[in-house]
């Protein structure tokens, strides 16, 4: 689902793109963008990468789709589909060890665009580019905070949305990829928003994130945190 473009949505991301502008860490600053499946994670880290430039700063968005592991692994644990998802869906330590350590302190600014192509699920060893040192890289999927990558983002943005809403969503834009609206509602009852629902007892997201934003009316985002004050 495409948000509307009205002024309380791009009064919210002009907010969050000023927030983002001052820090100049001396490498490229690295924000994740955090939720659950169904938050609205990509949309909102295009959005918020055409207010960083059009504030001057030139913005890096990387594809979270380039980062799945290989489908073998991501299918490895059909017996425990919501705790396959959490653990295999993607490729962290490659993010990690090819995105977020090069791209920070005392790295060398080059970095992996992909690792994995999702549809024929090769794996690419050769999609690397450098970034400008004061280019603001923005990476959304779910999961960003676990262990081992929580310390590498510089900032982290936590999209809350109430579930109910992220699975309406994520259903009606998976729907014809999962063969029909009731194998997509199984597929997020049991797999993605299940280990969603993991994620966020393991790792409690939203405190840890430096912003949040409420994304569960799309036309009418609120900024929870550092403020509302906009």
């Amino acid at each position: 689902m495409v948000p509307v473009a009205t002024r309380r949505r791009r009064e919210v991301l002009g907010a969050v793109a000023r927030h983002l502008l001052p820090r100049r860490p001396g490498h490229p600053l690295r924000v994740g963008i955090d939720g659950v499946c169904g938050s609205g994670k990509t949309t909102f880290a295009a959005e918020l990468a055409a207010q960083v430039e059009a504030l001057g700063r030139p913005a890096i968005v990387v594809d979270s789709d380039g980062f799945h592991h290989v489908r073998s692994r991501r299918r490895r644990r059909l017996d425990d589909p919501a705790r396959g998802y959490y653990e295999d869906a993607y490729d962290f330590d490659a993010l990690r060890d090819r995105v977020l350590v090069p791209l920070g302190p005392g790295g060398t600014r080059r970095f992996a665009v992909r690792v994995h192509d999702l549809e024929s699920d090769a794996v690419i060893t050769d999609a690397n580019t450098t970034a400008p040192v004061d280019a603001v890289m923005l990476f959304a999927a779910t999961f960003l905070q676990r262990a081992g990558l929580r310390d590498l983002w510089d900032e982290v943005i936590h999209l809350h949305v109430d579930l109910e809403v992220a699975q309406a969503r994520g259903v009606e834009r998976d729907a014809a990829a999962l063969g029909g609206a009731v194998a997509a509602t199984r597929a997020y009852e049991e797999r993605y928003l299940a280990a969603c629902r993991l994620y966020v007892a393991e790792q409690d997201p939203a405190p840890r994130a430096s912003i949040v934003v409420d994304n569960t009316v799309l036309e009418a985002p609120r900024l929870l945190r550092p403020s509302d004050d906009i």
